[in-house]
């Protein structure tokens, strides 16, 4: 008779897997977590980002003459100049972030997270690093600086990006170094067996769910043996022990003693 609340004989006992959704909800909250630190950080590069700019980026002089203001250099390349090094700054922190916000992440396996925080993080940082650069740059009311200045003394143009296309240098090479990274340092898994392999057992074990599993029985229980023939059923007693003398009686008939 079968106990209560045990199971069958020959019932396999699987514990059961968590869905796929309830693993996503359970990772939730850290993937989210990473990818808001990494976007936070990002953001406040974006402070640098600005400063450097502006350090770096040539000033374009003009001049007052009369009432009017002209470019001490006409042909002159500093305004062009400005976009293009935001674009190569923007380039060095897009390699520097999405470097370090993969060795940071490598020993968890990245995520769908890193790439998302690192990619909005990338174009906050961008148009935060603008606007800072032109607010510390010189003012853009010409008509003021102009007047400050006086006819015949010259001041510098207001710091302005005229590109707007620069602000995404920062998030595409970042996306494309990580990207780079993953491919050749990233996590890997271990392959699955083929297909022609079985099942991969291991040493004196056997997966309960195993559907191709041999049958085993107790440890110590004994074999017998399958090709011994069955030994025949002694008829008499022993074949050397010795017959008993019989008396013939007077009617000739044989009499046991």
């Amino acid at each position: 008779m079968t106990e209560p609340n045990t199971p069958l004989d020959g019932e396999l006992l699987v514990p059961p897997t968590p869905s796929a959704r309830t693993v996503l909800f359970e990772r939730l909250p850290a993937e989210l977590g990473v990818g808001a630190l990494i976007g936070v950080g990002c953001a406040l590069l974006g402070l640098l980002l600005g400063a450097m700019w502006y350090w770096l980026a040539p000033e374009v002089p003009l001049v007052v003459h009369g009432q009017s203001v002209l470019y001490v250099d006409p042909e002159g390349e500093q305004r062009a100049g400005g976009d293009g090094t935001f674009v190569l700054l923007g380039l060095g922190f897009g390699l520097v972030t999405a470097a370090a916000a993969f060795f940071a992440t490598r020993r968890r396996g990245g995520g769908i997270a890193v790439a998302v925080g690192l990619g909005a993080g990338a174009v906050l940082g961008s148009f935060i690093g603008m606007w800072l650069g032109q607010a510390l740059g010189p003012t853009s009311d010409l008509v003021a600086a102009a007047k400050a200045a006086g006819d015949g003394h010259s001041f510098h143009e207001a710091l302005e990006l005229q590109a707007k296309g620069a602000l995404f240098a920062w998030p595409i090479c970042a996306m494309v170094v990580l990207l780079a990274l993953t491919a050749a340092f990233g996590k890997r898994e271990e392959d699955p067996p083929p297909y022609w392999a079985g099942p991969q057992w291991g040493a004196g074990t056997t997966p309960l769910d195993d559907p191709h599993a041999p049958p085993t029985g107790p440890a110590d229980a004994p074999s017998a043996p399958v090709d011994a023939p069955p030994e025949p059923p002694a008829v008499g007693g022993p074949a050397d022990a010795p017959s008993a003398p019989a008396d013939l009686g007077g009617d000739g008939t044989r009499q046991a003693q």
